[in-house]
C-alpha cells in the first residue's frame, strides 16, 4: 500500500468517526426526532398519539434555583470538569454532573400541558442549551460565584500545593417563562384539584410509553417560527 493511499484511508476513517459522532449526538438525534412530529396546541392533543407542543415553561410548585446563574427554573443540568495530565497527554475529566428537575406546565397560548419527568425509571431524554459557562486556571482563580458552586459540591479549587486547578463549568436551565418544546404520548388526566386560571376538569399531559420517552428541550430550532407563543 502506497503512503498516499494510507493517508487517504486514515483521513477517511477520521472523517467518518467525526461524522458519526455529530450525526448521532444527543442534540441531533433529538432535532431529527422532533422534526418528524407535528406541533399542536394543548387543546388539540389526541389520546395515545405521539405529539409535540411548544410553549412557555411554568412552575407547578416553588421553582428550582440554578446553582451558578441563580435563575428560577424547572430543570437544570450542570457539569464541572478538570484538566488532568496522564503521561504525555492531557484531557478534561468530568468530576461532577448534576441534573435536577420538577414537574412543570407548558403553556401553549393559555392551554396547559403538564409534564412529569422521573428518574426511577428515567422516563425522558433531554437536551438543554448551555446558558452559562465559566472557568478557572493557574493564573485566574474562580470567581466568587464559581467558587461558591465548587464549595457547594465539595470540590476544592486549589490542588495540594495551593495552586488553582484548571476547571470549567457549564450550566443549562429551563427558566420560568422560557419557550421550550416537549414531545411524548398524549393523555388526558382528571384534575383532583382545580388550577388557578384553568377552568377545566381535565388537563393534557405528555408521557413515556413503551420505548417512547418524553423529549424535553429548549433548542430554538425546535420552536415554531411562524408564530409567537
Amino acid at each position: 500500500m502506497s503512503t498516499t493511499l494510507a493517508i487517504i484511508l486514515i483521513v477517511c476513517v477520521f472523517g467518518l468517526i467525526i461524522f458519526l459522532g455529530v450525526h448521532f449526538s444527543r442534540k441531533n438525534v433529538i432535532l431529527r426526532t422532533l422534526s418528524k412530529i407535528p406541533n399542536k396546541p394543548a387543546s388539540s392533543l389526541k389520546t395515545n398519539e405521539l405529539s409535540k407542543v411548544s410553549g412557555k415553561a411554568l412552575h407547578v410548585k416553588d421553582p428550582l434555583i440554578a446553582p451558578y446563574s441563580g435563575k428560577k427554573c424547572v430543570f437544570y443540568q450542570i457539569k464541572i470538569q478538570q484538566r488532568v495530565s496522564t503521561g504525555k497527554s492531557t484531557r478534561w475529566k468530568t468530576v461532577l454532573q448534576d441534573e435536577q428537575f420538577q414537574e412543570f406546565f407548558v403553556d401553549t397560548n393559555g392551554d396547559f400541558v403538564i409534564i412529569k419527568p422521573t428518574n426511577h425509571p428515567q422516563n425522558y431524554v433531554s437536551y438543554l442549551v448551555k446558558d452559562a459557562k465559566t472557568s478557572s486556571g493557574m493564573f485566574n482563580g474562580p470567581t466568587p460565584k464559581f467558587e461558591a458552586v465548587l464549595r457547594r459540591y465539595n470540590i476544592k479549587p486549589e490542588n495540594f500545593f495551593g495552586m488553582n486547578k484548571r476547571l470549567r463549568y457549564e450550566e443549562g436551565v429551563i427558566e420560568i417563562g422560557e419557550r421550550i418544546t416537549v414531545a411524548g404520548i398524549a393523555k388526558w388526566k382528571a384534575l383532583s384539584e382545580p388550577l388557578p386560571e384553568y377552568p377545566y376538569s381535565k388537563i393534557a399531559t405528555l408521557v413515556s410509553e413503551g420505548k417512547q420517552k418524553i423529549i424535553i428541550t429548549d433548542l430554538p430550532e425546535t420552536l415554531p417560527s411562524h408564530r409567537k407563543l
